[in-house]
């Protein structure tokens, strides 16, 4: 079972990338792997709807995600957040380089 379904939306240049389950250093490789052909300029929203656990190695690959996206000029949106996970993203302030919806 894929832990990461990925969506791409030609028309809006976007890829949504669904996060199942626990979010951690075992998903390194089939997260780099949805992005890591995708250029420049494509926008990204990570749903984590489903995601029950995030631990810090998550936040490092959404950073390693960021700068792979343009760095200060990507455009990526993390949504779906349970209340706990959403608590670990600001108070990483990950609201600062990340739109969290």
């Amino acid at each position: 079972m894929n832990n990461i379904i990925t969506y791409k939306s030609d028309e809006r240049n976007e890829v949504t990338l669904d996060i199942q389950g626990d979010f951690s250093y075992q998903l390194h490789r089939e997260f780099r792997k949805a992005y890591r052909d995708e250029p420049a300029g494509t926008a990204y929203v990570i749903n984590m709807f489903k995601t029950e656990y995030m631990d810090s190695s998550a936040l490092g690959m959404l950073l390693l995600l960021r700068e792979h996206a343009g760095g200060d000029k990507a455009k990526i949106t993390i949504k779906g957040c349970q209340d706990g996970l959403r608590k670990v993203l600001l108070i990483a302030r990950f609201d600062d380089l990340f739109e969290v919806i």
